[in-house]
């Protein structure tokens, strides 16, 4: 299984932004329940033929206030696809694994 790609404030632009295919980035918080629901996902996710097609990322909101402030996430766990270096989807909330895949289908 593939596992999803930590990411940081320092290391956001060139591993989000930057990148030359679609990025889910899960927002997630260490003390947050429902995150841990969304990693188990992201964790199958990034095991299968989708992460040939977009990089599976996450980035802790307590420890990189900057990228969070920047992309106004207000509660967590929010998933946001970047095409381009912009984002162009999120869902916020636990949501089923077909939620998620459709969103990055879409984003394809």
């Amino acid at each position: 299984m593939g596992a999803a790609k930590v990411v940081t404030d320092a290391t956001f632009t060139a591993d989000v932004l930057n990148s030359d295919k679609p990025v889910i980035v899960d927002f997630w918080a260490e003390w947050c329940h429902p995150c841990r629901k969304v990693d188990s996902m992201f964790t199958e996710l990034a095991g299968t033929e989708l992460a040939d097609k977009v990089s599976f990322v996450k980035i802790d909101i307590d420890s990189n206030p900057k990228v969070t402030a920047t992309y106004q996430v207000m509660s967590v766990p929010t998933v946001t696809i970047f095409k381009g270096g912009q984002p162009v989807s999120s869902i916020t909330g636990a949501r089923p694994k077909g939620d998620l895949i459709r969103m990055i289908e879409s984003a394809l």
